[in-house]
């Protein structure tokens, strides 16, 4: 009977040990959908099964999912359960909504704020300060000058470094959607235009650019024109793409814990892991108070090993941004593939506290750092202790490009949907230089890129080098126009891009003449139109001077008639944003 017993018990044991096999593991973060703040304390559980595990005090969560699970099953009192299917979801970041028949009533708003400031005062390692709050008095811009109208006459040549940072829009969405007013040093309008998509046509094959221009009246300005360059990049296919030697060079100080920081940096670096090929390398450094090698060098294929070490890394100490930032480029010189993509991609709050501090500084160490043909990436998380000064002075001096991630969709867009164009340059240092004809132009004003002005007397010119352009990307340029009075014949000016290819150092040189031919401005292309309206808003938001008639009425009717294919919603996306800022009119002076 004893045998038996014992029988018995072990081939239970044995089922039990089989039913309990795993099919692999789930991490992510849950939030509160009101402050955006993380939630300790809630319940994760395997839909009809006993496994179950608590999220801790930065709302992140890790379980073993048993074979045959469907779904998990998120419960904290005071909020409505909410059940996700496995099947979509590696890293998941889940919103839960409190209880409420009006949601977005004032008290509930006041109960979530209160819930903030207990979580702030409870845990020490929460971060700087509540989210949610009206407070962004910690962040950092560089001072921008609007740029002014230019005699043609006395000087009939503009030059400007070219590329394809977008941090400004999604930073910019981030402050709408929270209800917040807008920095104006935060409006670079140039990201905000380059943020979408165009559909002019690719190049030639044997081509690294096409270049487009277009001239019409201008909408805000009566008696002025307005000119569009374009410059559409070779694209190439993504099985096609060159082999890459990355290194993550990820923040995890204090001031990385909140919510729509560390957690938020895990889950973007997820989506870019999943694009990962074989033959392409990852290798992760973390730093807080000192930097260390997370991950070694790892084939792209081994994205469990590169994936775990993601999800365990945690947020505490203080900021040692130049250590981190020189043991980073010596791994990836370590690794360095020659004729590849090699690439330091950087993911921080910028807020460096130990080492060398000043945008100077910093900008001295990564100008050295690059001449080894190691580009650099930066990636901005985070609010209220925002440094965007740090982050767009380095990723423009390292030959790199910068993108701000407020949610998970701006990860899918910079890493999935996008990935070929951020990760993967076809040309630096590339410049754009227009030759206005004074006898068609007596003024111009180039609208955005003034950190990126180029002057003639080169006083300048050491400190802006030129930008990158990735593979497909579509970059614009407008300018508005004070013609003469008594046009002549002849072409407008003449667009000079240069340029040097990532294969070959040699200074490469392309130009074409702008036609002097203008048409109305509602029979231009939808991308035109559109890239329009946004320059506007970004006026309006930056207040400028040059606005003219412009107003809000004016950016969403040009918007909504220049909508076009709008390949991912994001041109509907900015017509929803004009309707929040259209609700507080604050905002527009």
């Amino acid at each position: 009977m004893h045998k038996l017993l014992m029988l018995l018990c072990w081939l239970c044991g044995s089922m039990m040990a089989e039913a309990q096999k795993t099919r692999g593991v789930v991490s992510g973060a849950v939030l509160d959908s009101v402050n955006q703040n993380p939630m300790q304390g809630v319940r994760v559980s395997i839909l009809r099964d006993t496994v179950a595990v608590k999220t801790n005090q930065y709302g992140l969560f890790r379980i073993d999912i048993p074979d045959g699970s469907t779904h998990l099953v998120f419960e904290y009192p005071g909020y409505l359960t909410k059940t996700v299917p496995l099947d979509h979801y590696d890293r998941m970041l889940i919103e839960l909504s409190p209880l409420s028949k009006n949601p977005g009533t004032n008290a509930d708003v006041a109960k979530a704020r209160a819930r903030a400031r207990f979580a702030h005062s409870s845990n020490p390692n929460y971060g700087n300060v509540g989210m949610g709050v009206s407070a962004f008095f910690d962040e950092t811009y560089g001072k921008l000058y609007e740029n002014k109208f230019v005699d043609a006459e006395k000087s009939n040549h503009s030059s400007f470094a070219l590329d394809v940072d977008r941090a400004a829009y999604s930073n910019m969405r981030r402050f709408v959607k929270l209800r917040e007013h807008i920095p104006v040093d935060a409006v670079r309008i140039e990201e905000l235009v380059n943020y979408f998509h165009y559909s002019y046509p690719l190049p030639r094959h044997d081509s690294t650019f096409a270049l487009y221009a277009h001239y019409t009246d201008c909408p805000w300005a009566p008696g002025h024109h307005l000119l569009e360059i374009a410059v559409r990049a070779q694209q190439i296919e993504t099985d096609s793409l060159p082999a890459s030697n990355l290194v993550f060079l990820i923040d995890i100080s204090g001031s990385m814990g909140t919510a729509n920081k560390l957690p938020l940096l895990q889950a973007a670096f997820r989506v870019l892991v999943n694009n990962l090929r074989p033959r392409d390398r990852v290798a992760i450094v973390a730093y807080a108070g000192t930097p260390g090698l997370v991950l070694p060098c790892t084939p792209g294929n081994e994205k469990e090993k590169i994936l775990n070490a993601i999800d365990y890394l945690s947020a505490g100490g203080a900021t040692a941004g130049e250590a981190a930032i020189k043991m980073a480029y010596q791994i990836a010189e370590e690794n360095f593939i020659p004729n590849g993509n090699n690439r330091v991609i950087m993911a921080t709050d910028g807020d460096f506290n130990v080492g060398q501090t000043s945008d100077q500084d910093m900008e001295d160490l990564i100008m050295q750092k690059k001449e080894g043909g190691v580009l650099l990436t930066c990636l901005g998380f985070g609010m209220k202790d925002y440094k965007d000064s740090k982050l767009e002075t380095l990723s423009s001096k390292g030959n790199g490009n910068f993108a701000y991630i407020d949610n998970m969709e701006e990860a899918n867009k910079v890493f999935a949907r996008e990935f070929g164009s951020t990760l993967f340059t076809i040309a630096r240092d590339v410049r754009a230089e227009i030759t206005f004809n004074p006898q068609r132009v007596k003024a111009y004003r180039l609208i955005g890129y003034e950190n990126k002005v180029l002057k003639e007397d080169n006083s300048n010119g050491e400190r802006i080098v030129g930008g990158i352009v990735g593979s497909g990307n579509c970059v614009v340029a407008l300018y508005e126009i004070i013609p003469e009075e008594q046009e002549t014949g002849g072409q407008l000016g003449v667009t000079r891009i240069s340029y040097r290819t990532e294969q070959d150092t040699t200074l490469r040189i392309m130009q074409k003449e702008i036609a002097g031919s203008r048409q109305i401005f509602a029979a231009a292309p939808d991308d035109f139109r559109f890239a329009a309206s946004v320059a506007l808003f970004g006026m309006l938001v930056k207040n400028s001077a040059y606005k003219g008639r412009g107003n809000i009425n004016m950016v969403t009717d040009i918007a909504k008639k220049a909508l076009g294919p709008d390949k991912g919603g994001y041109r509907m996306e900015f017509l929803k944003l004009i309707k929040l800022v259209k609700k507080n009119t604050a905002w527009l002076k």
